[in-house]
C-alpha cells in the first residue's frame, strides 16, 4: 500500500479529540435537571436494580452493533484477501471492542456477503458501516452510566478513526 497523507499521530490525534468530547458530551446533569449525588435521596429515584438492568442492556446493544461490525470485515478479508493486510488490525480492534464490552454469549457472527463491488466497493460499505457503529455508540452514551459512557466513547472514537481509515483504503484499493 502507498502511503496516504494521514499519519499514526493526527489519526491518534483526531481520534483522543473525539473521544474527549463524546466524555465530555456524557458529562452533565441526570434526566431531572440534578447531579447525580442528590438524586439518590429522591424518593422517585431510579433502584440500583434498574440501572443495572439498563446498563446491561445498553452493553449488550453496543456488543451487538460490534459483532456485526466484525462479522463483515470478516466478510470482506475473506471475498478479497488482498485487503487482508490493511483490515486485520482493524478488525482485531473491533474482536478487542467486543471482549471489552463486557462478557456475553460466544461471538455468533451473522454471516454477511460483501457487495457485489469490488474489494474498494466493499471497503467503502465497511467505511460506512463503521460511521453507523460510531454513531450508534455515540447515541449510547448518552443514556450510559459514567464508566460504561467513557467506554463508550472510546469505542465510538475508535470506530470514526477506522472510517477515516477505511475510506483512505478504498481510495487506495480503487486505485
Amino acid at each position: 500500500m502507498r502511503r496516504t497523507g494521514t499519519t499514526r499521530r493526527g489519526a491518534l490525534t483526531a481520534t483522543g479529540a473525539i473521544a474527549m468530547g463524546a466524555v465530555l458530551a456524557g458529562c452533565g446533569v441526570d434526566d431531572d435537571g440534578r447531579a447525580g449525588p442528590e438524586q439518590s435521596a429522591r424518593p422517585g429515584a431510579r433502584t440500583a436494580a434498574d440501572r443495572s438492568s439498563a446498563e446491561s442492556s445498553l452493553r449488550s446493544a453496543a456488543r451487538s452493533v460490534s459483532t456485526s461490525l466484525l462479522a463483515q470485515y470478516e466478510a470482506v478479508v475473506a471475498a478479497h484477501p488482498q485487503t487482508a493486510a490493511g483490515l486485520t488490525p482493524l478488525r482485531d480492534a473491533v474482536r478487542a471492542h467486543i471482549t471489552a464490552l463486557g462478557p456475553g454469549d460466544a461471538l455468533g457472527l451473522v454471516r454477511t456477503r460483501p457487495g457485489s463491488g469490488g474489494a474498494g466497493a466493499a471497503v467503502s460499505e465497511l467505511a460506512a458501516a463503521e460511521r453507523r457503529a460510531a454513531a450508534s455508540h455515540t447515541e449510547a452514551l448518552m443514556k450510559a452510566p459514567p464508566e460504561l459512557a467513557r467506554l463508550l466513547a472510546s469505542v465510538a472514537a475508535a470506530a470514526s478513526a477506522h472510517a477515516y481509515l477505511l475510506t483512505a483504503l478504498a481510495k487506495e484499493t480503487k486505485a
